[in-house]
Order: structure tokens, then C-alpha cells, then sequence
């Protein structure tokens, strides 16, 4: 049994410090979370930062194992072959195995003027830019979302409720994981809200201004503050360091969550892509595929052939301003189904009890290693998957 292991994470967000945190059930092993933050980042409430109605952050202190090391820092390069990670701020450090969950933000805007006059908000950084911006808006100041996934929803949402001019940009359709009956619902809600929805082949943004935004079909909507919230993308850490990836840059690892280059390196969340075949982008693949990643390691330390992942997702909570949210209701698979619930009050309730309860499932896993298992799994969904690619 080796003894004095050194695993390190990069990344302390959802996956990362649930692998951190699992981990450390093992004696013997000396975890290190390096992260640029000092303080955790609830993205799921970076729309309501933006909103003003939280401040999105959970000191690690409540949410991390006392025998996880936390170094604020910026890993800029792996080096494989010597098992060690060079830092921003100077220096480096040596590594048994890696995790690498350096999670996802957005896509780097590269329409015309996006860059300059739009702002993202996946970030920390990004959100706390925004927010006196939006505060120092006139009441009668249009403000522009682009992109209407769950973040444009909801973050149009929030603004709306507190009686800002908004309109939702939404490309094609309205949110596009959405069932068509909840989306119908969803479109009444945000009316009532007072957003002005716009959609349909010619609702793409082509350009941006300081006071405007053009549209596909030659539309040109008045915008006094952009907001872009349109499409993901991952650090390229792993392209830059020499490892294998798909076509987004997220490193590519067999069933096990394993690098397809080097078997002390591990994938947990956004930025990982087992057998290229990656599961949605979401807090609810994070904190099933981090402990996992984990339990990857500590089988590897012990000599053990690691468990195959498994991974499967309920649907999604949107919510609608404070005051009403919307639950679709999906397959294990992650296929939508006809079946969801909108409502005022009770919704906005339970979308706050899944915000309350991911941080809760985080200083469980700190308080007892090794208790968080309870997902929903669909392991036939991934072997039928993995059938169809090699076809």
C-alpha cells in the first residue's frame, strides 16, 4: 500500500472540492486544491449577484475536508511526464495524480464588438463587473440579454422582476433544452415579467454596439447594457499542457474519467470528454462525476481497476425572478419529457432548496468522506452511446 500519496486538484468548484473532499477518506493521501479564488463560487447564483439579491460566494473553510491543502493560485502548465504543475505566480508543484476540474465559463464572444460593449457573466469577475453597471443603468434603460439557455433566463428573470426593461434575445428558440409545453409556459411567464422575447431564424445577434445590437434579419434593438450569456466553452489548460482533447478543449479520458495520455491524470466535470462522448455541462453532472473521479485515483493508489462512471440527470430548475421558477422533468438519459411544473412562490422555493442543498452536499462529503453517492444512473444510456460512436 503506498503511503504519502500526493494527488492534486485543479479547480475548486463543484467537482473539485467534491473530489477533494472524497479523497481524503483514504490515510496516506495528501490533497492539494489549487484555485485562482479564495473563496468558493455558488455559479449557479451568478445571475442573482448580478440581480443583487446574493453574493454568490461560500467560504472553503465550511465546505472543504480539514486535510485539503487550498493554494490560491493559476496552474498554467502540466507537465506530464514529470508529474508536476507550474504556477502563475512563480514555482511549481510535484503530483502523484491530478484531477483536473477546471470547470467551464463562456464562450469568448467573437462577433463584432461583443468583445468590447457585451458583458458575460460566467464568471466571478465577470458578474461583479456587471453589477454596478446594471445598478448605474436608468430606470428606463433597456437592457439586452443574448442567449436564452437557463443562465439568459434566469438572469433575465431577475432583472425584469425588479421592473428593468429587458429583452431576451433567443436565437432560433427559447430555451432550447426545454419541452415545448414548458417552454410555452416559461415564454407566459417572462410576458408577464415584462420581457420583451425575441426569437425565431433571424433572432441571431450578428453585432454589437455601445447602444445597440444588430440582428440577423437586419433588426437593429435598441440595448443600453448587453448581456452575453451565449454558449460555453473550457480553459484550454489541457491543449496547452500537451494532452489530448475534443473539439472544445476538453481533455479526452476513457470510462473510468482516466486521461487517454497518462493514467494519474483524472477528469471531473465540465472539462472532461469520456470516450468523446461528454455528459450536459451542468452542477448536476459536477457533483456525481467528482467523488467519482476520486474513487478513480484512490482505486489506481490501491492497484485496483477503477469503476466505470455513471451519471444521470433529473431535468433542470429554472428560476423566474424570486417569486416563480420552473422544473423540467427529463428521462435518467437526460431526454426531456412532456412533464414539468411551473408555479409561483413554491418553485422560486424549491430552486433556493437546490442552491442550499448543492453547498450542503459539499460539506457533507467534507465532514464524511465518502458518503455521497446518491445519484440518479443510467449506465445502459452510455453503452448504447458508446455502441452508436464506433459505428
Amino acid at each position: 500500500m503506498a503511503e504519502n500519496t500526493e494527488v492534486i486538484v485543479i479547480g475548486g468548484g463543484y467537482a473539485g472540492v467534491l473530489a477533494a473532499n472524497r479523497l481524503t477518506k483514504r490515510p496516506g493521501v495528501r490533497v492539494t486544491l489549487i484555485n485562482p479564488r479564495p473563496a468558493f463560487v455558488e455559479r449557479i447564483r451568478l445571475h442573482q449577484l448580478v440581480g443583487g439579491s446574493d453574493d454568490a460566494v461560500v467560504d472553503y473553510r465550511s465546505i472543504l475536508a480539514g486535510g485539503v491543502e487550498l493554494v490560491v493560485d493559476t496552474v498554467t502548465r502540466i507537465d506530464a511526464a514529470e508529474r508536476r504543475v507550474a504556477l502563475e505566480t512563480g514555482g511549481g508543484l510535484g503530483y502523484d495524480y491530478l484531477i483536473y476540474a477546471v470547470g467551464s465559463g463562456s464562450a469568448e464572444p467573437t462577433l463584432p464588438g461583443a468583445a468590447e460593449y457585451a458583458y458575460p457573466i460566467s464568471t466571478m469577475e465577470q458578474a461583479r463587473r456587471l453589477r454596478p453597471v446594471v445598478d448605474a443603468a436608468s430606470p428606463a434603460a433597456t437592457l439586452t440579454v443574448v442567449g436564452a439557455g437557463s443562465t439568459g433566463i434566469e438572469t433575465a428573470s431577475e432583472l425584469a422582476e425588479q421592473g428593468r426593461r429587458v429583452t431576451l434575445v433567443c436565437g432560433r428558440v427559447l430555451g432550447a433544452y426545454l419541452h415545448p409545453k414548458a417552454r410555452r409556459a416559461v415564454a407566459t411567464r417572462l410576458k408577464k415579467l415584462g420581457v420583451t422575447l425575441i426569437e425565431g431564424d433571424g433572432a441571431t445577434v450578428t453585432s454589437v454596439t455601445r447602444d445597440a445590437v444588430q440582428l440577423a434579419d437586419g433588426r437593429e434593438l435598441r440595448s443600453d447594457v448587453t448581456i452575453w450569456t451565449a454558449g460555453f466553452a473550457v480553459p484550454d489548460l489541457a491543449a496547452r499542457s500537451g494532452l489530448s482533447t475534443d473539439a472544445l478543449g476538453r481533455l479526452l479520458t476513457d470510462e473510468t474519467l482516466t486521461s487517454v495520455d497518462d493514467p494519474r491524470i483524472v477528469a471531473a466535470g465540465d472539462a472532461g470528454a469520456p470516450s468523446n462522448l461528454p455528459v450536459r455541462m451542468s452542477c448536476q453532472s459536477a457533483v456525481q462525476l467528482g467523488p467519482q473521479a476520486a474513487e478513480t485515483v484512490l482505486s489506481r493508489i490501491d492497484g485496483k481497476q477503477p469503476a466505470t462512471f455513471d451519471v444521470g440527470l433529473f431535468g433542470q430548475c429554472i428560476s423566474l425572478g424570486r417569486r416563480a421558477g420552473v422544473v423540467q422533468y427529463a428521462k435518467r438519459d437526460d431526454t426531456v419529457t412532456g412533464f414539468y411544473h411551473l408555479a409561483g412562490k413554491g418553485m422560486a422555493m424549491l430552486k433556493e432548496g437546490v442552491c442550499k442543498n448543492t453547498v450542503w452536499q459539499l460539506s457533507h462529503e467534507a465532514r464524511k468522506p465518502g458518503s455521497l453517492n446518491l445519484w440518479f444512473k443510467d449506465p445502459q444510456r452510455r453503452r448504447v452511446l458508446r455502441e452508436r460512436a464506433v459505428r
